[in-house]
């Protein structure tokens, strides 16, 4: 058997060989993929929300004690911006300066007593006009000769309303005694300014008076603190609102013009600095949205805490009111509005629905009949602590009263127009048997509501 003894040589070809390629210059490698990483495992994500929740929480907790210190600070404290340091609260209002320039006194509700007659009011439920002579210490009633509706504008802003003011005419004949007693008319106007400069008459050669309408008030509603009462829409009481003290409700007020809220001196007694205090008007609901900064607060300055007289008070805002359907005023009573006993009213407010009970979140209405004052007056009932600037309206059975949060609403009747007779002041308790609820008598008051508001 033969082999080969030939030498072996390193052979310089591959085994299996492919094409080969050469290399270019400039030719860069094609970059390798990123290698993805792996995806956030469902521990870590819930990790993640829990560290968001914990924050959202201690951000939540952190806002609401620091909320609890302002209103704890704002409800003791005043604090005077120009010294920049704070005061109890107790001393801002008290007559003595605590803060620098004297801050603390300077925004204060301040107490008014009319002493003049003022000069012009409506009487009876037609409006009639009339006009007091000073001299003569008597009052005129106003004929309809020569009268002008550039006089109506003059007469109705003198009763602080500017707001689609009309006139219209009465008969003579259908004037009450008191009406014919006097009579006056306006002079000719001279050099075309308009005045309300009158001349006595024995009578109106036209055989008219003058009834005037100053204000859009009163729009009657559509057929549709207050203790067995029913839900009621604001827009049936439209001239209802509410006063916040700290944004808090305290009293009812009603709507007289687009400056011009009447409530109850007493919702003043504790604070009476104006900051704190803003009017929310044209909702059913109890809200703190949407209030109204105060300018003014005049108290009656004749009103006794201690006996619940002259207890009047009204507030001008800083910005007027915009008229809408759910924000309209109330008319003011005629001078010299007699009203019997039985006659039917109506309290509206947001108060207490039992006694120590709490607020209704929803605006509440009571149809109550206007107790005779003899009765009221009775040792029975209040007796001497009855004044003539009170009224007394509810059931002598009790359940359906006015109660606290109440305080400074509307008391109002329905003749062509909602009229308001009285505004929530006091009683016994709340729906109590025997102890009903009594107002503040804004007839006998007009003089000075008249007078705030052509004064301020």
């Amino acid at each position: 058997m033969m082999t080969n003894n030939a030498t072996a040589q390193e052979s310089t070809t591959p085994l299996n060989p492919s094409q080969q390629v050469l290399a270019r210059r400039g030719k860069h490698r094609k970059p390798m993929p990123a290698t993805k990483p792996p995806r956030t495992t469902c521990a870590a994500k819930n990790k993640r929300l829990i560290t968001i929740l914990s924050v959202l929480v201690i951000l939540g907790i952190l806002a609401v004690v620091g909320y609890l210190i302002a209103q704890l600070v704002q409800n003791s404290y005043y604090f005077c911006s120009k010294s920049v340091k704070f005061i109890p609260l107790d001393k801002a209002c008290d007559g003595k300066s605590d803060c620098a320039e004297g801050e603390d006194e300077a925004f204060c509700a301040s107490h008014y007593t009319a002493n003049m007659t003022f000069p012009v009011r409506l009487a009876s439920n037609s409006s009639v006009l009339q006009m007091y002579n000073d001299k003569e210490n008597m009052w005129r009633t106003v004929c309809a000769d020569g009268w002008t509706m550039a006089h109506t504008t003059v007469a109705c802003q003198k009763l602080g309303y500017t707001l689609n003011p009309s006139y219209s005419s009465v008969r003579l004949t259908d004037l009450s005694y008191d009406l014919r007693q006097s009579y006056c008319a306006v002079g000719p106007n001279e050099a075309q300014q308009v005045s309300l400069n009158t001349t006595n008459q024995k009578t109106c050669s036209s055989g008219f008076v003058v009834s005037l309408s100053c204000s859009d008030c009163g729009p009657k509603a559509p057929e549709s603190r207050i203790v067995g009462g029913q839900n009621a829409l604001i827009e049936n009481w439209p001239w209802q609102v509410s006063l916040q003290l700290n944004g808090q409700h305290t009293c009812g007020g009603s709507i007289l013009s687009p400056y011009w809220i009447i409530t109850a001196a007493h919702c003043f007694t504790s604070t009476t600095t104006l900051s704190r205090w803003w009017v929310v008007a044209g909702s059913t609901y109890i809200t703190s949205l949407g209030g109204n900064a105060v300018e003014k607060i005049i108290i009656n300055g004749q009103y006794s805490a201690q006996h619940n007289d002259y207890d009047l008070a009204m507030i001008k805002l800083a910005k007027p009111l915009s008229l809408r359907a759910t924000v309209k005023p109330v008319c003011l009573p005629p001078s010299g509005l007699e009203l019997q006993g039985g006659t039917p009213l109506v309290v509206t407010g947001w108060g207490y629905q039992q006694e120590n009970g709490q607020l209704s979140s929803n605006l509440q209405k009571a149809e109550i009949p206007l107790i005779d004052r003899a009765q009221c007056s009775s040792p029975d009932i209040y007796g001497s602590s009855i004044t003539k600037r009170m009224l007394c309206a509810g059931y002598l059975q009790g359940k359906v009263d006015a109660c606290q949060g109440d305080s400074g609403g509307p008391l109002v009747r329905l003749d062509k127009r909602w009229t308001l007779v009285g505004v929530v002041s006091w009683g016994v308790g709340c729906a109590r048997e025997g102890e009903p609820g009594v107002y503040s008598n804004v007839e006998q008051m007009l003089n000075w509501v008249y007078t705030v508001m052509k004064d301020f």
